[in-house]
């Protein structure tokens, strides 16, 4: 650490000598000089040998008028504004602290009570988050050991639209991270059809009256491998052909007249709900559910896709009802949740659940 970084970070206390003083004196009895140690109640965090001499590691004491701010608590979801909520972010709080709180667990960060970081994590956003997650254990089990914390009941405030969470979208969600996650799954609206657009709940598709035109989306994340499960259902009229299933990045969203988009190549998979077949490479591989005279489907009726990327293979649920696999043998590439559709003014909702429970 630089000469000028050691003068500002320490601070002269009541009765001790300068820094210069003392350098002189050790230098008249042949002892080596020595840098002083910052005192901890002066650094948030205590700073490592090698930090650089700039602005960023230089951090000045929080003033006790924002502390006593930031100490109220926050009844009202939404994130505070003014000086409290820039008082700490997860850069200052990370660095330096990380080393030591990750390794002896005597770093301040690994210090701080679970409620303290609790309020500092509410005002930060997901990329922020998940850096905090990685700093050390204690700040690990204080992210993910509550899923139903103030730190993603306030995420879950700023990020998601009220629609969503005030209807029944995310009804079969238990937590609030659980709600943050299925955002960050839902339909993409870089990668949908020019035809149809995703409502401001965030997670509904809405197909405008196109005519002669068969138009898809598909999810912002794909999965080349764990399990995963989600939730697609019809708020209208299927129409002729209404397929759900998986898709590469490859496959296209959009093509002229009214056909089953998915399955209409190699780069996608799709179960048709007005006919029960099933779709890939252009050709029909059998109906499903494999039984005789299978219910049609209805409308609202939520149809649980199961991807399963170590046995490579897509399974469909309805209801408690587990319907059989659709699928084996998919390729172990990149795929990703999607629908196509045809009739106008339909709409369509993906939620995504996470890994699906056995049995």
């Amino acid at each position: 650490m630089t000469e000028g970084l050691w003068r500002w970070h320490w601070k002269r206390g009541p009765g001790e000598q300068t820094r210069s003083h003392q350098t002189r004196k050790r230098k008249r009895h042949g002892k080596a000089a020595s840098k002083p140690p910052a005192p901890a109640s002066y650094l948030l965090f205590p700073l490592p040998s090698s930090a650089p001499s700039d602005d960023l590691t230089r951090r000045r004491p929080i003033p006790s008028s924002v502390r006593r701010e930031a100490a109220q608590p926050n009844t009202t979801g939404a994130p505070r504004r003014g000086r409290a909520s820039r008082a700490v972010s997860a850069p200052v709080l990370s660095r330096g602290g990380g080393a030591e709180c990750a390794g002896s667990g005597s770093g301040a960060g690994g210090r701080l009570p679970s409620r303290v970081l609790e309020l500092v994590f509410s005002y930060l956003e997901l990329s922020e988050l998940r850096s905090c997650a990685l700093v050390c254990k204690h700040w690990y089990r204080c992210l993910h050991g509550d899923e139903n914390s103030e730190v993603w009941r306030s995420l879950c405030a700023r990020s998601l639209a009220e629609e969503a969470l005030r209807t029944d979208i995310l009804c079969n969600l238990p937590s609030y991270k659980a709600k943050i996650r299925a955002f960050q799954h839902a339909f993409s609206t870089n990668d949908c059809s020019r035809n149809v657009y995703i409502k401001k709940n965030g997670f509904t598709l809405h197909r405008n009256p196109i005519a002669q035109s068969t138009d898809g989306a598909r999810t912002k994340i794909g999965f080349s491998e764990g399990r995963h499960a989600w939730e697609v259902w019809w708020e209208g009229p299927l129409g002729t052909v209404a397929v759900i299933g998986i898709a590469t990045k490859r496959a296209p969203m959009q093509c002229q007249g009214y056909v089953a988009l998915l399955g209409s190549d190699d780069q996608s998979w799709g179960w048709n709900l007005v006919d029960n077949n099933l779709l890939h490479n252009g050709e029909v591989n059998g109906s499903f559910p494999q039984c005789n005279n299978a219910p049609k489907y209805q409308i609202g009726e939520r149809i649980r896709v199961i991807l399963d990327m170590e046995d490579k293979t897509l399974a469909f649920e309805r209801g408690y009802e587990f319907l059989g696999v659709a699928f084996r043998g998919l390729p172990k590439v990149c795929l990703y949740p999607a629908v196509s559709a045809v009739y106008g003014n339909t709409e369509v909702t993906l939620v995504y659940l996470g890994k699906p429970l056995d049995g």
